[in-house]
């Protein structure tokens, strides 16, 4: 039992820290995408690559299985759905051992 709770709290925090990546990731193609921050500026460029290479492994299947849907990428969405749904699932299972 207590490693089911163990694995259903590491789950929720790398569930957390992808999602809390993705939104840092859309935030900052935003700044650059409006102009709002110029892409020169070679810390929030190097953030924005680093997270890039860090979620690409993980996106880049979801991108394949997609449909092309232009300038609009909605991996990272599918990808936020899919850990809220892993997450739901490892609860519920922890849940019905207890």
């Amino acid at each position: 039992m207590q490693g089911l709770l163990l694995i259903n709290d590491i789950i929720g925090m790398l569930s957390g820290l992808l999602i809390m990546l993705i939104i840092i990731q859309f935030v900052i193609g935003l700044l650059f995408a409006f102009n709002v921050v110029s892409p020169s500026n070679q810390f929030l460029t190097a953030v924005y690559q680093s997270i890039n290479n860090l979620l690409d492994p993980i996106l880049r299947p979801i991108r394949r299985i997609m449909p092309d849907t232009g300038a609009i990428d909605f991996s990272p969405i599918v990808l936020i759905i899919g850990l809220r749904i892993l997450e739901a699932v490892i609860y519920r299972i922890v849940q019905s051992a207890a």
